[in-house]
């Protein structure tokens, strides 16, 4: 048999990168066209698809206008069979989450998601029986840092319970009326694949605890956006896709109960032929939608002083990006808060001077909202210090580059922060944990070690993910339901001409040689 997995695609749907305006070798209708499905092929998917891009940006919010999901209809173009939820479907809320699953065809599958409406058909397993004979029991859970992360108004019809607890409970209900059994757990691996070093003692990623304390044949996983083409733990055979459909992984699978033969690759998408032309016209009925799209991503909203190019990662990070200034001043002026810290995403991405919505959508491309937390010189410090990790510095050729802690086993620029409001410097000479040598107000003045100030930062931020339990563990003062997308375009047309942001003294020692 054959397992075809897709996860994190991320509403990646066309061939198309919408921030650029050019085509890409992207997009589930791609995948469609290329699989060719039999008989003897399961195709599955590890969630999140409701986030990621601005079509699913623009229908979300338009939903009801429309008869059809996108994402439902590229899936159901593949023929999914069982698909479960990631992290992110859970953003948008339960009616989002329904009208998702209202409209695909395949089984949606969880063990750890309590439906407390039931309207969603969620069930902790299946057993699916192959043209040849072979019973395949499949089961599937989704991170529990959900709890961690989604604003509680999201979860209020629904519950994510502990996905180890639950897993072990029905491997053990599916492993002796099936000859393979499959976990979909949109989650991934918590220890570097070739060292075994741990990556992190939190729960976000339990992909190697599944395999060592459970028998499952196949581990089909997620969300860190890793490319493992295939991994064996414990004897238990892992996969994982990148992100926004871009590659797939197909597995085979031949052998009997208890001796069984897995092998898988990485798939390319490859550029649209005639059988993608052919998914295409079938689904004429959508093009009032991507049409109204690409209309609405074309809309002029305002103007900057001066062009931002494209920033490169670690020069930024070393004296400042442009980009972050503007969403920190926005979150400053929304909040009234005394300082804004804030992440970009991994593509280096600048703003043209006509700025329309595209550009807006293309640099800052999560639906994020603002929490406010209380902070003191101590959280601030211990926060600063977890972006001064950031930097690797070689003391004998005096070279600077990125530290592979945010780079491997997943790329993670977006953990290291830009603060506002505050004058602060790092030694990169000095050790880790110990490189803020100057932490000030803006203006010069000292930051009492007693008193508590306010600090605006992303909801995804304020949890503590990344690294900074400090933000985490602060208290919140207010949170505000407003996405920084919109609160963006809002600030673009009001302020327009948009001049040079500088609202933070920072600086490196020793500058980069």
């Amino acid at each position: 048999m054959r397992i075809v997995f897709t996860s994190d695609t991320h509403g990646s749907l066309y061939p198309v990168n919408y921030a650029q305006n050019c085509p890409e070798n992207t997009g589930l209708f791609c995948v469609a066209a290329q699989i060719d499905k039999d008989d003897n092929t399961l195709v599955l998917d590890g969630g999140d698809s409701l986030q990621g891009t601005p079509l699913l940006s623009y229908y979300l919010a338009h939903k009801n206008e429309y008869e059809f999901n996108p994402m439902a209809e590229g899936f159901n173009a593949m023929g999914l069979d069982y698909y479960t939820l990631g992290n992110h479907d859970f953003n948008f809320g339960y009616e989002a989450i329904l009208d998702y699953v209202t409209a695909m065809k395949a089984q949606l599958i969880s063990c750890n998601v309590v439906d407390k409406k039931g309207a969603l058909g969620i069930k902790k397993s299946v057993i699916h029986t192959m043209a040849d004979g072979l019973k395949v029991g499949i089961t599937a859970a989704v991170t529990g840092y959900v709890n961690v992360w989604e604003q509680k108004e999201n979860l209020s019809e629904l519950e994510v319970l502990d996905p180890i607890t639950e897993l072990k409970k029905e491997f053990e209900a599916i492993k002796d009326k099936c000859d393979l059994t499959v976990c979909i757990y949109h989650g991934g691996f918590e220890e570097d694949l070739s060292s075994g070093r741990l990556l992190s003692d939190t729960k976000e990623n339990e992909a190697c605890r599944i395999a060592r304390e459970m028998d499952f044949d196949i581990l089909l996983t997620g969300h860190q956006h890793m490319a493992v083409e295939g991994v064996t733990i414990n004897g238990t055979y892992g996969v994982q896709p990148p992100d926004k459909a871009r590659r797939y992984c197909e597995l085979s699978v031949s052998g009997t109960k208890g001796d069984f033969s897995i092998t898988s690759k990485l798939v390319s998408v490859k550029e649209p032929g005639k059988e993608y032309e052919q998914i295409e016209k079938a689904h004429d009925f959508m093009n009032d939608l991507t049409t109204t799209v690409d209309k609405w991503l074309d809309e002029p909203i305002g103007f900057l002083e001066k062009e931002i190019q494209p920033e490169e990662k670690l020069s930024v990070a070393l004296h400042g990006s442009k980009v972050a200034s503007i969403f920190n001043q926005v979150q400053l002026d929304f909040t009234g808060a005394d300082f804004a810290c804030t992440s970009l995403s991994n593509d280096p991405l600048g703003l043209k001077k006509s700025i329309t919505v595209r550009d807006v959508l293309g640099i800052y491309q999560f639906a994020n909202t603002i929490e406010v937390k209380s902070v003191t010189k101590k959280v601030l410090k211990t926060a600063l210090e977890r972006c001064a990790e950031y930097f690797d510095y070689d003391k004998e050729t005096g070279k600077i580059s990125i530290s592979k802690v945010f780079l491997q086993p997943k790329v993670e620029h977006y953990n290291y922060d830009f603060y506002a409001g505050l004058w602060y410097e790092f030694d990169l000479t000095r050790p880790v944990g110990d490189r803020v040598v100057t932490l000030k107000k803006l203006d010069g003045s000292e930051i009492s070690d007693d008193k508590e100030y306010t600090l605006a930062t992303s909801n995804y931020r304020a949890t503590g993910t990344g690294g900074y339990e400090c933000i985490g563990k602060s208290p919140v003062v207010r949170s505000y339901s407003e996405e920084m997308p919109d609160l963006l375009i809002d600030y673009i047309r009001k302020n327009t001409p948009v001049p040079e942001i500088v609202n933070s003294r920072f600086s490196c020692k020793p500058q980069e040689q």
